[in-house]
């Protein structure tokens, strides 16, 4: 189980937002919790000084390339890119420094995957460059793809069947749970339970971390197969209940 970073970026700044409130037509209800004061590449140098590896810089919305790029070039080979990205430009992303791209929307669109869409992008990057991003919320008996700033939901149920299906196309997953991310109040546990039923390639949870014991109960219930990210609560994101500095001790770089 490993401690996996994050630099969230939003118009060109890093921040951590409710992910829910996260949208293209109403910025009114954009819940912001942290706005740095620092660059994108502050992060990524912490991280490169930390051996910080397969940590996520995801953009959310427009804005945010030339913040994006700085990250990846303070720490090359060391930050995985999200948001935006497509069969276009992928390539360019891994050319700036992205060990890996991050993909969603481009692949989960007309709410299902686009086996076309998906065929392509991993033959032109590698599976083992590329991670899907399976960001979910909840609807009915089940946890349901998310797509467009998370407000779109898709046909697509995660299920071990799904992850089998799709895991010949990448070599890890990062998972969302967007009903509480940003939140601060636990973690979606159902959702941590679903995830450690299946036994194949790595997933990275992120969602409602706010304590020690939230770290604890992934580890229990994924048998340390899970990683997980940080946002809110992380002390250098403005946050009181984890400290950067002993994640990085105890799930850090071997």
């Amino acid at each position: 189980m490993r401690f996996r970073p994050c630099i969230d970026l939003h118009q060109g700044k890093v921040k951590q937002i409710v992910g829910g409130s996260l949208s293209d037509e109403d910025s009114a209800v954009l819940k912001t919790n942290f706005e740095a004061q620092k660059p994108a590449s502050w992060y990524a140098d912490l991280y490169r000084r930390d051996r910080l590896t397969g940590g996520h810089v995801i953009q959310l919305g427009p804005g945010n390339e030339t913040a994006a790029r700085d990250a990846l070039k303070a720490w090359p080979g060391g930050l995985q890119l999200g948001g935006g990205v497509t069969g276009d430009n992928a390539l360019n992303w891994l050319d700036v420094g992205a060990a890996a791209v991050i993909v969603t929307s481009w692949v989960f669109h007309d709410g299902q995957v686009d086996q076309e869409r998906l065929e392509h992008l991993s033959g032109i990057v590698g599976p083992q460059r590329l991670v899907l991003d399976l960001s979910c919320r909840r609807r009915g008996d089940g946890y349901y793809i998310v797509t467009n700033r998370w407000q779109t939901f898709t046909r697509e149920k995660i299920t071990p069947q799904l992850l089998d299906r799709l895991s010949r196309y990448c070599f890890e997953y990062l998972i969302h749970a967007v009903d509480v991310e940003g939140r601060c109040r636990g973690i979606e546990a159902d959702l941590v339970a679903l995830l450690a039923q299946w036994d194949g390639l790595p997933i990275t949870y992120a969602g409602g971390i706010h304590a020690e014991e939230d770290i604890h109960t992934i580890q229990r219930m994924g048998r340390g197969h899970i990683d997980f990210t940080v946002g809110s609560a992380l002390d250098i994101f403005g946050g009181h209940g984890l400290c950067y500095e002993d994640l990085v001790r105890g799930y850090g770089a071997e």
